[in-house]
């Protein structure tokens, strides 16, 4: 496993972006524990709260085939190199995820810089939180 599977993933998801409003491709692939990749891409409505970004797609892709945790993280952006997930995504990543779950920001090319959601996310919210 690499992380040219996940890069792959995700580009061929951020193809099938739906997002007329901003023009601002992106898609994410994810690599759960079980080993399989689940991808979205953002997908934006003239109502722009209510759009899905391309974790949240991916996440949801994840969900519905049964599998609860993320390995690690691949986000992509089509006119942005090293995005980073917006902080709602952090948040919904950090519910599936380990502390020291990577995350890999690309450019165009492939992977430039890998963090954890941790780093990304420090003091986030948990199930304790809500006991």
């Amino acid at each position: 496993m690499t992380q040219q599977d996940l890069f792959e993933s995700a580009k061929a998801a951020m193809a099938h972006s739906h997002s007329p409003y901003s023009k601002f491709p992106v898609g994410a692939a994810i690599r759960a524990k079980s080993g399989a990749i689940y991808a979205g891409c953002n997908i934006e409505n003239a109502s722009y709260p209510e759009g899905w970004c391309a974790e949240t797609s991916a996440i949801s892709q994840m969900v519905v085939a049964g599998d609860t945790e993320i390995s690690e993280i691949l986000v992509l952006a089509e006119k942005m190199d090293k995005i980073t997930p917006c902080g709602g995504c952090r948040q919904r990543i950090s519910e599936f995820a380990s502390a020291s779950t990577p995350v890999h920001l690309c450019d165009a090319n492939g992977v430039v810089e890998t963090v954890a959601i941790e780093d990304l996310l420090p003091k986030s919210f948990d199930l304790d939180d809500h006991t």
